[in-house]
C-alpha cells in the first residue's frame, strides 16, 4: 500500500514535488489592519525562515496597527510583529508568532541578472490571492521616485520589468530560473503604478542584506529596528500654510503624548530633542531615533499663544 501511494503521488505530483519548486513557494498573503481606525491594506510577502521571518515592502506595513499573514498553501494564518524596517530602502522584515515549519523562497543573486532575462512575478494583486505573471528584464539599476505621503524620495539600484505589477504584489518574489532575484516594489497606489506601466523591485541581494541587519538589531541612520516611537501627530503637506518653516500638525490623537503636552491642531514644530525641525519629514527621521519609554523636550508655536515647550514620554505607535 505504501508502494503503491508512492507511485500514485510521483505520477500526479507537481514540479515542485519533483526538485523544481512553484514560483510561489514560501510566498505569502500579508494583510494589515491600519491603526486607529484607518482601515485595511494587503500585500505580499517572501519566507526567509522555517520558523517565520518573512520580508516585505515596508509600505505594505507603514501606519499598521496589526498584521496577519497567510500560508496560500496550507491557509494558516499568522500574527506577525514587525521586527524592523527602512523607509528609504522601502524594506520591513516581519516576524510570525508560533510558526514552525514553514516553506521558505529560494534566493538568487541579483547581481548575475541581466537584461533580456525572463522573469516571472508572484504577488497577492488586488488581494485576490496569488497570481503569476511573466515578462523580461528592460533595465538594471534604476531609480524611481515615489510620494511617501507626500514626502517623495527615491528608491535607486532597481530591477525593471515588462511583467506587470499591480497593488497588492509588493512584497512578492521576482524571479529568474526558479531563483528570486528580486522583491517588487510596485503595487501602492501612492507609488503611481497605472495600467502597463513597467514594473520595479528592489534587489534581493539588497533585501536580504536590510533583514539580516534588523535581525541582527543593528539599528542605523536608515534601518529602525524594533518598537517604534509614537508622538501621536498627524502631519500636514509642505507648503499647506505658507512657507514656514517647521513640522504643522493637522491633528492629534487623543491620549497621545502630543495631547497630554498640549499640541493642537495648527501649531507648528520647530524642535525635537534640541534639534531643529525644518519638515514634517525631518520630525519624522528624528523621531524615529527614540524608542518607546524615552522622554524628550519638544517646541512648538501655538498661532494663538505664541512660542512653548513641554517634555513628553514617548509611547509605541505603528511602524513608519
Amino acid at each position: 500500500m505504501l508502494a503503491a501511494g508512492l507511485a500514485a503521488l510521483i505520477v500526479a505530483a507537481p514540479s515542485s514535488v519533483l526538485g523544481a519548486a512553484s514560483p510561489k513557494t514560501g510566498v505569502v498573503i500579508v494583510n494589515v489592519r491600519m491603526a486607529y481606525g484607518t482601515g485595511t491594506s494587503t500585500g505580499t510577502g517572501m519566507v526567509l525562515s522555517s520558523n517565520g521571518q518573512v520580508v516585505t515592502n515596508n509600505h505594505v506595513i507603514r501606519g499598521a496597527g496589526s498584521v496577519r499573514v497567510t500560508v496560500p498553501s496550507t491557509g494558516r494564518t499568522y500574527t506577525a510583529t514587525v521586527a524592523g524596517y527602512s523607509v528609504s530602502k522601502d524594506i520591513a522584515l516581519l516576524e510570525l508568532n508560533k510558526a514552525v515549519g514553514l516553506q521558505t523562497v529560494k534566493t538568487g543573486n541579483s547581481s548575475t541578472v541581466e537584461v533580456r532575462d525572463h522573469v516571472t512575478t508572484v504577488g497577492n494583486a488586488g488581494g485576490n490571492g496569488l497570481r503569476t505573471k511573466t515578462g523580461t528584464v528592460t533595465g538594471l539599476g534604476q531609480s524611481i521616485t515615489v510620494d511617501d505621503d507626500g514626502s517623495p524620495f527615491t528608491l535607486v539600484g532597481l530591477i525593471e520589468t515588462t511583467a506587470p505589477l499591480r497593488p497588492g504584489d509588493s512584497g512578492g518574489p521576482m524571479l529568474v530560473r526558479g531563483r528570486v532575484i528580486g522583491m517588487n516594489a510596485a503595487a501602492s497606489s501612492s507609488f503611481m503604478y497605472e495600467d502597463g506601466s513597467e514594473g520595479y523591485a528592489i534587489p534581493i541581494d539588497r533585501v536580504l542584506e536590510i533583514a539580516s541587519q534588523i535581525d541582527a538589531g543593528s539599528s542605523s541612520s536608515t534601518v529602525h529596528v524594533g518598537p517604534t516611537a509614537f508622538l501621536g501627530v498627524s502631519l500636514a503637506p509642505a507648503g499647506f500654510r505658507g512657507e514656514e518653516e517647521g513640522a504643522l500638525v493637522r491633528d492629534v490623537v487623543s491620549g497621545s503624548p502630543a495631547a497630554k503636552a498640549g499640541i493642537g491642531r495648527g501649531d507648528l514644530i520647530t524642535r525635537f530633542a534640541g534639534k531643529r525641525v525644518t519638515s514634517r519629514a525631518t520630525l519624522r527621521k528624528l523621531v524615529l531615533q527614540y524608542s518607546p519609554g524615552q522622554t524628550v523636550k519638544i517646541a512648538w508655536i501655538d498661532p494663538y499663544e505664541g512660542a512653548t515647550s513641554a517634555t513628553v514620554r514617548l509611547v509605541a505607535g505603528p511602524p513608519q
